[in-house]
C-alpha cells in the first residue's frame, strides 16, 4: 500500500511508537511518506530518516492564552487562544490534505496533535482512514485537576461583587469555548474510519470521551535496544516520564520519604521535557521529603538503557497513563517494576510475576513495594528475568507491526466525502 503519516507528537512514547510503526511498514514492503506541522518534534527519533516527511507550516500555537491587554482583552482571552488553536490546526490539516490527494495513496494513517489530541485531517482526506490515538484529550474529560464544567464556588449573592461577576462571566464564556473544542474532536474522530488505541484502557476511554468504538492495537519493545547488559545493580530508583503534573513524580518522592532515612534509596528521575516551574516544585518537595532527587532531561537512547540497566528498580506513578511504554522497556532489560495499579500498567504487569502493583494512591504501601525489591534482590532478579521472557513472548516490535498492519489492510471505507473548498465565484467582465 501507499500511505500517507500525519503527526503532530513531541519526543516521548507516541512518537516512539510511530517510529517504530513506520520502519516496520516499511520492512513488509508499503511506500510511506509523511506530513507534520512545524510543532512536531522532527529530532527525536526522526521520520526523516526513514521516509520523505513534509514540514508544513502552521500559525505558531501558545500552551497558554496570553493575559489580554484590559478587562475585555482578559475576558475574550481564553476563548481567543482556543479559537486561534482550532483554526491554525485546521488550515494546517487542510493544506496537508491538499497535497496527499495529489499523491493517489491508498490509505492515511494519521497519529496525535499535542494540541487536539484528534486531528482534523481526516475530513479533508479522501479514501480509507486511520487514525492512531494514544488518548482524548484528558483536561476535557477527567478532572485533570478539576473538570473544567464544574460550576464555580462563588458567593451566593456573587452578582453583588464586580470582582466575582468578572470571573463567573469570564469562565462561563471559557467554558463555551471549551464545548465548542469537544465538538471539533467529536467531528474529527467521525471522520475516521477507524480509531486504533494502545490498551483496553484507552478504549474504554475512548468510549466515555467520543461515545466511539475502536480498536485495540497494542504497541511493542524494540529488544535489540532494550536489553540486559550485565552492568552490576545499582542502589537507586529510577523514575521516567516528563516532569509534569500527569506523570505524578510527586508520588514517587513522597512515597520514597516514607523509608528509614538510612535505607531511602536516591530517586533519578529521566525527562524528555520539563516545565521549570514544575521541576523546581518537585526538588523542593524532594528536599522537604528528605529524598536524593536528579532529573536528567533529554538522554539519549544508549544513556536511557544504561539507566535502566543499572536501575534496582524502575517506579511508575502516572496518573491514568493509557498504556506506558517504560514498565516494558525496564522489563526487556530485566529491570523489574514497582506501579500504581491504575490506567494501561494493568495489562502488562502481573503482580508478582514481572513488578507489584499498589492498588492505592498511598505513599507508605509504594515504598513499602519498593523497599522489598531492595531487601529481597533474588526476587527483583526473579521478576526482572520473568519480565524479559514476557517481553519476548509477548511484545516484540514484529509483532506489533503485525497487529497493525492487519489492521490497516481490513481497514473499511465507510466515511462521507470530505467538504471540499467552495467554488470560486465568477463576475461578469
Amino acid at each position: 500500500m501507499k500511505i500517507a503519516v500525519w503527526h503532530n507528537l513531541p519526543s516521548g512514547g507516541g512518537k516512539r511508537a510511530l517510529y517504530y510503526h513506520v520502519e516496520g511498514l516499511l520492512a513488509r514492503g508499503h511506500r510511506l511518506e509523511a506530513w507534520c506541522p512545524p510543532s512536531a518534534d522532527q529530532a527525536f527519533l526522526p521520520l526523516g530518516e526513514l521516509i520523505p516527511e513534509h514540514v508544513v507550516p502552521c500559525a505558531p500555537i501558545a500552551w497558554e492564552p496570553a493575559p489580554g491587554r484590559g478587562r475585555l482583552g482578559r475576558l475574550l482571552a481564553g476563548p481567543r487562544h482556543v479559537a486561534h488553536r482550532l483554526r491554525a490546526m485546521d488550515d494546517h490539516c487542510r493544506e496537508c490534505a491538499a497535497q496527499i490527494e495529489q499523491g493517489d495513496f491508498d490509505l492515511l494513517f494519521a497519529n496525535g496533535c499535542m494540541y487536539l489530541r484528534m486531528p482534523p485531517i481526516g475530513r479533508y482526506v479522501h479514501g480509507r482512514k486511520v487514525v492512531y490515538l494514544n488518548e482524548p484529550m484528558r483536561y476535557l474529560y477527567e478532572a485533570a485537576p478539576q473538570l473544567p464544567w464544574a460550576a464555580l464556588d462563588l458567593p451566593k449573592r456573587f452578582w453583588r461583587s464586580p470582582r466575582h461577576l468578572f470571573r463567573f462571566v469570564k469562565d462561563a464564556i471559557y467554558v463555551q469555548a471549551l464545548r465548542q473544542q469537544v465538538r471539533e474532536e467529536l467531528t474529527s474522530a467521525r471522520a475516521f474510519d477507524c480509531i486504533l488505541v494502545n490498551s483496553l484502557y484507552s478504549r474504554e476511554s475512548l468510549q466515555r470521551a467520543y461515545g466511539l468504538d475502536s480498536k485495540v492495537c497494542y504497541l511493542g519493545v524494540d529488544i535489540a535496544r532494550f536489553r540486559p547488559t550485565g552492568t552490576p545493580r545499582e542502589p537507586y530508583v529510577l523514575g521516567i516520564g516528563a516532569l509534569h503534573p500527569d506523570k505524578r513524580p510527586d508520588r514517587a518522592i513522597r512515597a520514597l520519604g516514607t523509608l528509614p532515612v538510612g535505607r531511602r534509596p536516591e530517586l533519578v528521575w529521566i525527562a524528555n521535557f520539563a516545565n521549570p516551574g514544575y521541576r523546581h516544585e518537585m526538588e523542593a518537595l524532594a528536599q522537604a521529603c528528605g529524598v536524593r532527587f536528579s532529573a536528567h532531561i533529554n538522554v539519549s537512547e544508549a544513556e536511557l538503557v544504561d539507566w535502566l540497566n543499572r536501575a534496582t528498580v524502575l517506579v511508575y506513578t502516572p496518573r491514568l497513563e493509557p498504556f506506558g511504554l517504560a514498565p516494558l522497556e525496564a522489563n526487556a532489560c530485566e529491570t523489574p517494576v514497582v506501579a500504581l495499579a491504575e490506567g494501561g500498567v494493568r495489562e502488562t504487569i502481573v503482580s508478582g510475576v514481572n513488578g507489584l502493583l499498589v492498588t492505592d494512591d498511598d505513599p507508605a504501601r509504594l515504598g513499602s513495594a519498593i523497599r522489598r525489591l531492595f531487601d529481597e534482590p533474588g526476587l527483583a532478579r526473579t521478576l526482572g528475568q520473568v519480565g524479559r521472557s514476557i517481553v519476548l513472548e509477548r511484545w516484540q516490535w514484529p509483532q506489533a507491526i503485525e497487529r497493525l498492519a492487519a489492521q490497516l489492510e481490513q481497514a473499511p471505507n465507510h466515511s462521507p466525502e470530505p467538504p471540499r473548498p467552495p467554488p470560486t465565484k465568477l463576475t461578469r467582465a
